[in-house]
C-alpha cells in the first residue's frame, strides 16, 4: 500500500518546498495558485501521472501549507519558511493509519542535493503580464552552463520566508521561474493570489498521529507494507 503513495509524498514535498517567493501589495495571509510544468528525464517519467499540473498554497505569515490527495492517502505539508523546518502529515483512512514526520532544515535541504546552483541574474527590462501580475524578465544560468529566464513582479509582497533561496537577491516576487526539487526540473507559474483569512497552522503533530522519521517512512514505503 505504501508503495502506491511514495510518489505522492515526493510530489507534495516538491511543491511544499518549491514555493518560496518575495515583493508592492504587502500581504500576510491568503491563497496562491501555481501552475506547474515538468521536464522529466526517462527515469522520472513513471512519476508523470502523479505530479500535479496545478497546486494551491495557503499561507499565514511565515507558514505555508499544501494538501494533496494521492490514491488512498491525504498528504499535508506545512513549511516554516523563516525557521526552515516543517511537518508532513500522512493520513490513510482505508488503513486507519496516520503518520507525522517532523522535518528540519537539513531534511528540507535534501530536496536540492545534486541540483545545479543558479547564478548570474540579470534584469532585461522586458515586461509582460504573467497571470494577473505585471512582471519583468530576468535571465540567469546554472553552474553547469544551462540558461533560464525568470519573471518577477513588484505588485505583490509576501511575508518573510516565502522566497526560494536562489532568488534572494531578485527584486520583487518571482511569478514564473525554473527550479530543481528532488531532481525534478519544474517551471512554476503564479497564476493567482486571493487575499483571505487563513486558519492558524502548527508544526506540532496533531493528536492521534504516529510520529515517524523520514527514513522510517521511506522504509515503510519501500517495504510495501
Amino acid at each position: 500500500m505504501f508503495k502506491s503513495i511514495k510518489t505522492g509524498v515526493v510530489a507534495a514535498l516538491l511543491i511544499g518546498t518549491a514555493l518560496y517567493a518575495q515583493a508592492q501589495k504587502k500581504v500576510t495571509e491568503g491563497t496562491l495558485t501555481y501552475g506547474m510544468e515538468y521536464a522529466l528525464t526517462d527515469e522520472q517519467q513513471p512519476m508523470a501521472a502523479f505530479l500535479p499540473k496545478e497546486t494551491v498554497v495557503k499561507f499565514k505569515n511565515e507558514l505555508s501549507t499544501i494538501k494533496m490527495e494521492q490514491g488512498p492517502a491525504m498528504i499535508t505539508v506545512i513549511i516554516n519558511g523563516v525557521a526552515k523546518n516543517g511537518l508532513l502529515l500522512l493520513d490513510i483512512p482505508i488503513a486507519q493509519k496516520q503518520f507525522a514526520v517532523k522535518m528540519d532544515k537539513a531534511e528540507l535541504d535534501k530536496r536540492k542535493e545534486g541540483s545545479p546552483k543558479f547564478l548570474d541574474f540579470k534584469p532585461t527590462g522586458e515586461k509582460q503580464t504573467v497571470g494577473t501580475f505585471n512582471a519583468e524578465k530576468y535571465t540567469y544560468k546554472d553552474d553547469k552552463g544551462a540558461a533560464y529566464e525568470l519573471w518577477t513582479t513588484t505588485d505583490l509582497e509576501l511575508p518573510a520566508g516565502h522566497k526560494e533561496d536562489d532568488f534572494v537577491d531578485i527584486k520583487g516576487t518571482p511569478v514564473k521561474y525554473t527550479v530543481f526539487q528532488n531532481g525534478i526540473k519544474t517551471t512554476m507559474t503564479l497564476k493567482n493570489y486571493k487575499e483571505e483569512k487563513i486558519p492558524e497552522m502548527s508544526l506540532t503533530p496533531p493528536s492521534g498521529y504516529e510520529l515517524k522519521t523520514m527514513d522510517e517512512l521511506k522504509a515503510m514505503q519501500g517495504g510495501g507494507q
